[in-house]
């Protein structure tokens, strides 16, 4: 009783947040529509604020966190999703390929629009969706599509089981996220108690958790594969990347950046002088592999060679498990629908945009209509361009330097995309806690401000909130990124 009194008394504040916490996420999931956008705000806002709280005082209490993140995931297993309704899509998807159809080869209009329903609640999954949705061939990767099965087969007859199941998995996910990125950040030297900006932040759990989005498994592999590439075990790392872009494509922006990485030349004694015992141990083994004698080796440098061997073999088992996990699915057709589908993203979608909207503005004033037909078809070009940029020019040769250039990337990818939905910030905020960047941090708080277009029934988006959330977002990119020589330097 007295230990139950005294451990009250030192952690009344911490638990009084916590308890605070509990009390708006179950008003989050429970008692929230995304048209009530005051108070959407108004409980984000205060969940942010208590996160920021809780991860500051209790950095050296990882357990108290891990119990907080488990215990505010915990809230929402029986919720139905109320940001967002693609998991009506997810369901469809896995129950369709337990009917043996290929998802990828049908729309859900395909059937309906005949009267067919093909699976369990079809018009009710039909109706949930939209038609937007439903009048386009599913995008979701096999891993994806994995997911959406195992909901099938333990729910197929029930959604709100069949969002438990998949919720589950999104839970599990995150741990799995939690338990390598602790263990990276340990052999990088880093606070651990950064991973927690990303496990317990308000984004996450309502993002992921809350609204059953995917991302939170693909960051799993791609922080898995992090893990397992400084580790030395390269390729295990390349076999768990193909399961990240087999869950997302996003990881494939990735794939140039690792060029430095692999083909770097420090000296070999360099190395062997670090304090990382996997550095060390990659040097090693690369130094056996080169037969490199033991006298000569404070002097040789590893020959480009090997590092450009181990590269291409790292991208072909990458790829090899990638292509795969799709093949199940392959036709001309899956190839023809998919492409189509991925397009949609750079041609027609248009949500949550920065530079796009202006380009599209300009557009309006030169042409008096909407070109982004035209820009769309640029943007992949320029993206493109970026990452060789990075990818040959820009140092990438410690594990740092590689996630350092993976945030750059990917962040430049989302201020010219003309699609930007808040569950994509994601992969943003898991790189950052690698780094001494916090704009990641700043908008997974920003992006909120999107949800403003659900507050009429067209769904329109308000400008004037999307040029806030972006004025926030870049004021502090630019000062961290081109204007802070200290954050510079610690993100080489």
């Amino acid at each position: 009783m007295l230990l139950n009194s005294a451990f009250l008394k030192l952690n009344r504040i911490p638990l009084l947040w916590a308890f605070s916490s509990v009390l708006f996420y179950i008003s989050f999931a429970y008692d929230l529509v995304r048209t009530d956008y005051v108070k959407l705000l108004m409980l984000y806002s205060a969940l942010f604020f208590l996160f920021y709280k809780l991860v500051g005082i209790l950095k050296t209490r990882l357990v108290f966190l891990t119990w907080l993140a488990f215990i505010f995931r915990a809230i929402f297993v029986l919720a139905i999703p109320n940001l967002s309704q693609d998991f009506y899509r997810f369901i469809w998807d896995g129950r369709m390929i337990l009917e043996g159809f290929n998802p990828y080869l049908f729309t859900v209009e395909s059937f309906t629009g005949k009267g067919i329903f093909p699976v369990a609640q079809a018009q009710e999954l039909y109706e949930g969706m939209g038609k937007l949705n439903a009048s386009h061939f599913t995008n979701y990767p096999p891993i994806n599509q994995l997911c959406f099965v195992i909901a099938g087969v333990f729910a197929g007859k029930s959604i709100l089981g069949s969002v438990i199941v998949m919720r589950l998995l999104i839970i599990a996910a995150d741990f799995g996220t939690l338990y390598f990125g602790k263990k990276l950040l340990e052999k990088l030297n880093i606070p651990v108690y950064n991973i927690f900006w990303y496990v317990l932040n308000p984004f996450i759990i309502i993002e992921l958790t809350g609204n059953l989005h995917f991302e939170g498994v693909m960051v799993f592999f791609l922080v898995w594969s992090l893990y397992l590439l400084h580790s030395g075990k390269w390729k295990f790392a390349a076999v768990v990347l193909g399961l990240s872009i087999s869950t997302k494509l996003i990881p494939l922006l990735f794939l140039p950046l690792f060029f430095k990485w692999f083909m770097r030349k420090n000296e070999v004694s360099t190395a062997l002088n670090q304090t990382n015992d996997d550095e060390i141990a990659f040097h090693k083994k690369i130094g056996k592999e080169l037969s490199l004698s033991a006298q000569n080796v404070g002097k040789k440098w590893i020959p480009a060679f090997a590092g450009m061997t181990n590269l291409f073999v790292f991208y072909i088992i990458t790829i090899l498990t990638t292509l795969l996990l799709f093949a199940p699915f392959y036709s001309e057709a899956f190839i023809s629908n998919y492409s189509k589908t991925v397009a949609l993203w750079f041609q027609k979608f248009e949500f949550n945009a920065s530079l796009y909207y202006i380009a599209r503005y300009i557009g309006y004033l030169f042409r008096g209509y909407n070109e982004i037909a035209v820009i769309g078809k640029t943007i992949p070009i320029l993206v493109v361009l970026f990452v060789l940029i990075i990818s040959f020019f820009r140092k990438n040769k410690s594990t740092v330097q590689l996630i350092t250039s993976m945030l750059l990337v990917l962040s430049f990818y989302y201020f010219t995309a003309t699609t930007v939905h808040p569950w994509y910030i994601a992969t943003l905020l898991i790189l950052s806690v690698f780094t001494n960047y916090k704009f990641p941090l700043v908008w997974s708080f920003a992006i909120i401000l999107s949800y403003l277009a659900y507050m009429n029934t067209n769904n329109t988006e308000n400008l004037w909130m999307i040029g806030l959330e972006y004025l926030i977002v870049y004021s502090v990119f630019i000062w961290e990124v081109l204007l802070n020589k200290k954050a510079m330097k610690t993100n080489p």
